[in-house]
């Protein structure tokens, strides 16, 4: 299967980091980081432990042209950092709204990166949506931390089902406003 790194995402420029498009030489990265047990249990896709194969199979899947979610690496080279510190995305809720997602790799743990991209593709609204939504597990309250530093507004307690933790999760949900 021949896989393009051609994608219509935009580029995206934050704080000491650039939000680009996936790309292939991301896969070692990306499998190292989403390995960890850490990163894994503050997802709800991400397996734990990672499978043979899955990674390759969600790099095609960002890289389709018929994708639901834009995926982002958060890389930081032009600062003289890692080229893959976490990813961040927005997935099509409908043709107004997205639902913004992210992971950072623990040795970028409270560094403010997470805060830097959230703020950026925010910023960015590359979807043009009117209102974006986020869930956060409630044992991740870095994460509620990063959501509503950057504008987002708690709307309720909810669950959902993490694959790494083969159950349902409670969740606080977020929700932010396009002007």
């Amino acid at each position: 299967m021949m896989i393009s790194n051609i994608t219509d995402q935009p580029v995206i420029e934050a704080e000491r980091c650039v939000l680009r498009p996936l790309r292939l030489s991301d896969k070692g990265l990306i499998e190292l980081y989403a390995s960890d047990e850490r990163v894994a249990m503050n997802t709800t896709r991400v397996p734990h432990p990672l499978p043979p194969g899955s990674t390759e199979a969600f790099i095609a899947r960002c890289l389709s042209p018929n994708r639901s979610e834009d995926v982002w690496a958060m890389d930081a080279t032009k600062s003289g950092g890692g080229e893959l510190k976490g990813l961040i995305s927005l997935e099509r809720v409908d043709d107004a709204q997205c639902e913004i997602g992210y992971w950072v790799a623990p040795a970028f743990w409270n560094t403010g990166v997470a805060s830097r991209a959230v703020t950026a593709l925010l910023a960015a609204n590359p979807l043009k949506c009117r209102t974006c939504f986020a869930a956060v597990f409630q044992d991740n309250a870095a994460s509620a931390r990063v959501l509503t530093n950057c504008g987002f507004e708690y709307l309720g307690d909810a669950e959902t089902f993490s694959v790494a933790r083969n159950a349902k999760v409670a969740t606080w949900t977020y929700s932010r406003n396009f002007g």
